[in-house]
């Protein structure tokens, strides 16, 4: 879903000077080094069938939906809510893996998606009547949803954004604007801004890290030097994000630093079960029920030269406020 996008420059600029403002990064941890194996899964608004189907062929879950993957880390990249039917069934399978991955040495990251903001701050436009009675009704819903409800408090706890080895994953994509914050502070924006209500900060800001489509649509050599930019700033090579539709599968574009992983996966796109697997440094698209497919990917480092310097404003900015 895409919200109309302001054209006034000084509605980003409030934006900025509001997440700034934010002050000491958030204890919670947001960054990852030394992991072997990384899964990667988009949108699933809703559809447990597919998600399940995604994890057992990425061998993250077995027959019973138990974690068998050990060390490795879990990332879904927002948009559970929304659009579909089976949310309840889809949090729960997330809640219950939290612990054991963390008991086998493994994470799950369940990072915050647009549809999450939407619902945490009452706009319900997309939420089906069939997902609201799986709860016991509109009532029902809305109290799980709230900041004491058992979906409502889960959820505000997590990230946007983290770094796992040297790649960033977040739900839309972070602009160099955005980039300007360290992913902490990032972070900690958005979870206060859902906990107090907020309706006009990042997480409903169409530039900001939950809405922005444009690293994944604009022209690829306009977005490789923005990307640049942003992952010099968290030390990254790559960018992983979901949010824009990709029926053909996990893809790639501004050479190689981005990669979308929203394939559609739901019912209501007709999507195939599929995600990023990184292991070892390699990538690669692993669909239901096995087919594991090697993405090519230009190595970023041989262009990091023609984007080594950034824009003046950009400069100016980040001196500002490191």
């Amino acid at each position: 879903m895409v919200r109309n996008r302001p054209t006034r420059p000084y509605v980003v600029c409030a934006a900025l000077v509001a997440l700034v403002l934010v002050g000491q990064a958030s204890a919670q941890q947001d960054t990852w080094a030394g992991v072997a194996r990384i899964v990667a899964v988009g949108d699933v608004h809703g559809d447990f069938d597919q998600f399940v189907k995604t994890l057992r062929a990425a061998e993250v879950v077995d027959g019973q939906d138990k974690w068998i993957a050990g060390k490795t880390h879990l990332v879904q990249l927002g948009d559970i809510l929304g659009r579909g039917t089976e949310s309840r069934q889809v949090l729960d399978l997330m809640m219950r893996l939290e612990g054991q991955a963390a008991a086998a040495g493994g994470v799950v990251h369940a990072l915050i998606g647009n549809h999450e903001a939407m619902v945490l701050q009452d706009d319900w436009r997309y939420v089906q009547p069939d997902d609201q009675k799986a709860y016991g009704g509109v009532e029902e819903f809305r109290k799980a949803m709230s900041a004491t409800g058992k979906y409502g408090q889960w959820i505000r706890k997590h990230n946007t954004a983290i770094k796992i080895n040297d790649v960033v994953f977040v739900h839309a994509g972070i602009t160099p604007s955005f980039g300007l914050l360290s992913l902490a502070q990032i972070n900690k924006t958005i979870r206060e801004e859902l906990a107090k209500g907020v309706m006009d900060g990042a997480a409903t800001d169409p530039f900001g890290p939950l809405w922005d489509r444009s690293l994944a649509l604009d022209d690829p050599d306009r977005v490789a030097p923005q990307l640049e930019a942003v992952l010099r700033r968290y030390g990254a090579s790559r960018m992983v994000v979901g949010h824009n539709v990709s029926l053909d599968g996990v893809s790639a574009r501004a050479g190689g630093r981005l990669i979308m992983v929203d394939v559609g996966m739901s019912k209501l796109y007709g999507g195939p079960a599929a995600c990023l697997v990184v292991e070892k440094g390699d990538f690669y698209e692993v669909r239901h029920p096995k087919a594991k497919r090697r993405l090519v990917l230009e190595n970023p480092s041989k262009k990091r030269a023609a984007y080594s310097v950034a824009p003046p404003a950009i400069q100016m900015a980040r001196i500002a406020i490191d």
